[in-house]
C-alpha cells in the first residue's frame, strides 16, 4: 500500500501526476478518515517552498542560501516532497556553508554512530532492530529479569537498569502515536519509531526516554527513509526542547516556559491574566501540553508539521550547528554570539528580534509567544465564559483543527514585540 514505506514512492507518483493533495503524502486510515480533521495548510505556488526553488538554492559544491530558504519558508512552509532535507537544515543537522562532500562525509560519520550505539542496545536487549517492539515490562526495579522477558543477564549498574525500564513504556506510547496514519499500520514502522527513542533514551541517560517525545519523533520517522538520518533530526530536535522533559520528583522542566508564558500574559494583556488567577490557573498548567509536544493535539498531522517549520524558520540561528557539534551537556546554552549584519540576515525573524533587542532568556522561544496568541485569540470568550479552569481547557480544545498556524505564529510576533516594549519600560 502506498504510504506504509516512506515517501519515496510518494514523491515519484506526485512528479508524474502533479498532485498535490496532502493525503497523498500522510494516507489516513479508512476508518478514521470520518473523525480526521481535514488540515488547512495547502502548498501554494509562489509562496511555499517548492522542490526547484530548494534545488536552486544550492551553489554548485553545494553550499545553501540559508536566507532566501527561510524568507520562503516564513511565507508558505515547506512543499511536503521535500519536507525532511530541508528539516536537517533549519534543525542543525547541517551547515548550510558546507559543500556537498563535507555533508555527505558527516551524515556517514553519523550513520555509523548510530550502528555503534545501536549495536550497545541491541547486545543488551536483542529485540531491537528485528523489526519488533516491546511493551511489557523486561526487567524488575533491582535489575532482575522478568520471566519471557527478551534479555538474557542481570544488570545492576543503573544505567542500564533505568534504561530497560523505559523500553515497554516506550512501547506503549509507539502503538498509540499516530494512529490514523496508513503509515503506523505496519508494526515495522511502528519498531523504526521505538529503535530510535530507546537508542535516544541510552545516549542522552540525563533525560531519558518522557512521555511526548514520541510526538516529537513521529514526523521526522515518516519524513526521512534512513533510520539514523531520522534519528540525528530528531536529536538536533530534542536539543532544543530536552529541558521541557527534565523530570523531578516534584516538577518538570516545562514549568520553566509556563512561568514565562504567565510574566508575558500578565505584561501584554493584565486583564486575562487576573482572570486566570482568579481561577486558579495562575501557573498556566492548561497549556502544558501545548508546549510539551509543539501543538501536536492542536493541529492535524499536516498543519502540525507546518506550525513547526515556521516556528524552527523563525527562530533560525546561523550558529546552531556548530553549537549543536558540541556534547548534549554543553548545548544547553545560547546560540547567540557577536552577529555581523551579513549573519543577522540569515537569522529567521523571531530570532533577529530577540538579537536586536539584547535578549538572551532560553525560556522565551517562539513556543511561549505562540500560547500567548492562542489565548490572546480566545480573550473574549475566555473572560466571559470561563468560570473555573475546566471551562479554559474546553474553550482551548475547540480550537483543534480550526486554527491557522500562519495566523497564530504572526500573532506571537506581534507578542513578542509587545511583550520586549512593556518589559523594559
Amino acid at each position: 500500500m502506498v504510504g506504509r514505506g516512506g515517501l519515496t514512492g510518494i514523491v515519484n507518483i506526485m512528479k508524474r501526476t502533479g498532485a498535490e493533495d496532502l493525503g497523498d503524502f500522510y494516507p489516513i486510515r479508512p476508518d478514521c478518515l470520518a473523525d480526521t480533521p481535514k488540515p488547512r495548510f495547502k502548498p501554494r505556488a509562489g509562496k511555499t517552498l517548492s522542490e526547484r526553488r530548494w534545488n536552486a538554492a544550492f551553489s554548485e559544491d553545494g553550499h545553501l542560501d540559508i536566507e532566501k530558504v527561510l524568507r520562503r519558508i516564513q511565507r508558505g512552509g515547506v512543499h511536503p516532497a521535500i519536507k525532511g532535507s530541508v528539516w536537517e537544515f533549519v534543525l542543525g543537522c547541517f551547515d548550510p556553508n558546507s559543500t556537498y562532500e563535507e555533508r555527505d562525509q558527516l551524515r556517514q560519520c553519523r550513520r555509523e554512530q548510530y550502528i555503534r550505539w545501536k549495536a550497545e542496545c541491541q547486545h543488551m536487549v536483542p529485540v531491537i532492530g528485528s523489526g519488533k517492539l516491546i511493551t511489557t515490562p523486561i526487567i524488575t526495579d533491582d535489575g532482575q529479569t522478568v520471566i519471557d522477558s527478551s534479555i538474557n543477564s542481570t544488570f545492576s549498574d543503573k544505567r542500564s537498569i533505568q534504561w530497560m525500564r523505559a523500553l515497554h513504556q516506550i512501547g506503549l506510547d509507539v502503538v498509540r502515536t499516530d494512529r490514523a496514519l496508513a503509515f503506523y499500520d505496519s508494526e515495522k514502522n511502528q519498531a523504526k519509531l521505538w529503535d530510535i527513542l530507546a537508542i535516544y533514551a541510552w545516549v542522552d541517560n540525563d533525560i531519558s526516554y518522557v512521555q511526548g517525545m514520541n510526538d516529537i519523533c513521529s514526523p521526522m520517522v515518516i519524513l526521512l527513509e534512513n533510520e539514523a538520518d531520522a534519528f540525528w533530526c530528531f536529536e538536533r530536535a530534542m536539543r532544543r526542547l530536552r529541558e521541557n522533559f527534565r523530570c523531578s520528583a516534584s516538577s518538570m522542566g516545562v514549568q520553566t516556559q509556563l512561568s514565562t508564558l504567565s510574566q508575558v500574559i500578565k505584561t501584554v494583556d493584565p486583564k486575562l491574566h487576573q482572570h486566570l488567577e482568579a481561577l486558579d490557573g495562575g501557573e498556566y498548567l492548561f497549556a502544558f501540553r501545548m508546549l510539551m509536544v509543539l501543538f501536536r493535539r492542536e493541529f492535524t498531522f499536516a498543519d502540525s508539521l507546518y506550525l513547526w517549520e515556521l516556528m524552527w524558520a523563525m527562530e533560525y540561528n546561523p550558529n546552531i550547528f556548530s553549537l549543536y557539534e558540541r556534547p548534549i551537556a554543553e548545548s544547553d546554552k545560547s546560540a547567540e554570539s557577536v552577529l555581523n549584519n551579513k549573519l543577522l540576515k540569515q537569522c529567521g525573524k523571531f530570532e533577529r528580534n530577540k538579537v536586536k533587542t539584547g535578549c538572551t532568556d532560553q525560556r522565551s522561544a517562539l513556543a511561549v509567544f505562540l500560547v500567548a496568541s492562542v489565548l490572546e485569540a480566545k480573550n473574549k470568550r475566555i473572560l466571559k465564559e470561563a468560570k473555573g479552569l475546566d471551562d479554559v481547557v474546553q474553550i482551548l480544545s475547540d480550537i483543534t483543527g480550526n486554527i491557522d498556524a500562519r495566523k497564530v505564529c504572526k500573532d506571537a510576533l506581534k507578542i513578542h514585540k509587545k511583550y520586549l516594549s512593556k518589559a523594559k519600560k
